[in-house]
């Protein structure tokens, strides 16, 4: 006999429809599978045997062949077990399959019989939801995740028996439906720990940061230790608006993919901040492995990565961050196909000025030329040119730092910042940006659409940052003086941009233009 059901696997981030079609006929008795498998796809035989015995399903000695279609995509993970097992028992004649066809089964099975949870949850049911499927039986653990998918039906599944116990009895079938995104709880950055007005002093360092957000600009910060640079970075998700319901359900299906969503949380609703250590690897900064997998570069996307000590990052995975921040996305290719991860990042960084870290006051600093010049050149102009605003963190003074109660609360500044924001949202509103693949924008598809200043492309900064004759003037004696390059031409309009936005003007003015050049200028302080 044969059955066919329907399952789903990963595929980058996203889900794909998988169909498991199970063949029982006399011969040789064997369990054979075909379909482009990894080795923990094909143990599942293994798995599927032993589970159904224990449940109390004797299988007679026949000829089984599982199939798992199309076979030209790679099937990785487990989640292919639970549909493996009713298909089997479909063709045995064990159960009736013929009411699982508007259906998804996926779960990892146990020994004894017990449906596990598997990683991309969201994925996988949102993949059922864009085929046409009504309803998922999926493990329990899974079904809080799952039920992140408005209008699909959940059916939390805790074992094979209860399952079989399911299929034959339907109007028994414990189920619920997902949940519409407000009864997740308002995102919010509220309930954070630290705020902006614990930062006392450094009135440059938090105007810059302001700017850099407004525009979702990269920022570096450079300066001697204790003079608030981490600090300030590590405000940065006080100051950002809430998340959208796009945005939180792709972070959580990022989040869900590498295994770390919480059990509790079903549906990430503040923005990420992660701040990997100088000694990761340029494969654990991006994404990749035998089995790609997203990087810190993706788990920060829709919120920050916090580069500390920026130059004692090995060079190559410092460079090798200069084409996600400009596609937003980040390409792993492998033999069998390419993953696409999200690389929608804010990135901070921050620096010493030398390795002593008081440079340039020579009265303290006692490196010599050479090795300034040798721990700054770690940082190579491209990577500068990526970043869009540079400031310079000065000591602070003892009234300064004594100071209480007086600096702008996170709320206060992110008010301003959420004002600029939807300035950018209305003047962007559809717009496809130049480094969306071809293939994106024939389809129509969103996922590089430019949302913030901090992405215009040329063809943008051509139409929303148009000069008077005034500012064009001083904008070419800037070029010519400082020597930048086309990329810093438009990194200064970009963010003039932002400071015009938040400033609520409609054209960009001398001196938007002269503070986002102030914001350049410590490159040729250290660079040269």
């Amino acid at each position: 006999m044969f059955q066919r059901v329907n399952s789903a696997g990963l595929w980058g981030i996203d889900g794909m429809i998988v169909s498991v079609e199970a063949d029982v006929h006399d011969g040789l008795p064997g369990f054979v599978m075909t379909g482009n498998l990894s080795r923990e796809t094909r143990e599942g035989q293994e798995r599927v045997r032993t589970a159904l015995k224990n449940g109390g399903f004797r299988l007679k000695p026949k000829k089984i062949t599982i199939n798992l279609s199309p076979a030209d995509a790679r099937k990785e993970g487990t989640t292919y077990d639970l549909a493996m097992a009713a298909a089997v028992m479909g063709a045995f004649g064990i159960l009736d399959g013929s009411g699982l066809e508007d259906g998804m089964l996926v779960g990892e099975l146990g020994l004894n019989g017990e449906v596990k949870p598997v990683r991309g949850m969201l994925s996988l049911v949102m993949a059922a939801k864009e085929a046409g499927l009504r309803r998922c039986f999926l493990p329990r653990d899974n079904a809080a995740e799952g039920s992140a998918v408005q209008g699909m039906e959940i059916i939390p599944v805790d074992s094979i028996q209860e399952f079989i116990h399911m299929v034959t009895e339907p109007g028994e079938i414990p189920r619920f439906y997902g949940r519409a995104w407000e009864e997740f709880g308002e995102a919010s950055q509220d309930t954070s720990d630290v705020d902006f007005s614990e930062l006392n002093g450094q009135a440059v360092l938090r105007r810059a940061t302001e700017v850099a957000v407004a525009g979702r600009h990269n920022i570096l910060y450079i300066g001697p230790a204790g003079s608030g640079k981490t600090m300030a970075a590590r405000r940065i998700p006080t100051i950002l608006p809430a998340l959208s319901q796009e945005e939180s359900i792709e972070i959580t299906k990022i989040y869900s993919i590498c295994g770390l969503l919480p059990k509790d949380t079903p549906l990430i609703t503040r923005r990420p901040f992660r701040s990997p250590h100088h000694t990761i690897t340029p494969t654990a900064l991006t994404g990749g492995g035998a089995v790609p997998r997203p990087g810190e570069l993706s788990l920060a996307s829709g919120g920050v990565l916090f580069l500390d000590e920026l130059p004692e990052f090995a060079a190559r995975t410092i460079e090798i961050l200069r084409q996600p921040l400009e596609d937003r996305m980040v390409t792993v290719s492998r033999i069998y196909g390419s993953y696409i991860f999200p690389a929608n990042v804010m990135v901070a960084a921050a620096m010493n000025p030398c390795p002593c870290g008081f440079y340039p006051d020579r009265s303290r600093c006692r490196c010599s030329t050479w090795q300034i010049k040798q721990y700054i050149g770690k940082i190579s102009k491209p990577i500068l040119d990526r970043m869009d605003v540079t400031v310079e963190a000065a000591p602070v003074t003892y009234e300064e730092f004594r100071r209480q109660g007086r600096n702008e609360s996170s709320a206060v500044i992110r008010s301003r910042v959420t004002k600029a924001r939807q300035i950018q949202t209305a003047r962007f509103a559809g717009r496809i940006g130049d480094t969306a693949p071809r293939a994106e924008k024939a389809k129509g598809k969103d996922c590089q659409r430019v949302r913030f200043n901090g992405e215009m492309g040329a063809k943008e900064i051509e139409a929303f940052c148009p000069l008077g004759p005034e500012e064009e003037s001083y904008l070419e004696q800037i070029y010519q003086r400082m020597n930048i390059s086309v990329r810093g031409c438009h990194k200064i309009l970009k963010v003039a941009r932002t400071i015009a936005d938040l400033a609520g003007e409609e054209n960009i003015k001398k001196i938007h233009l002269g503070e986002a050049v102030s914001y350049r200028s410590l490159e040729e302080k250290y660079w040269g």
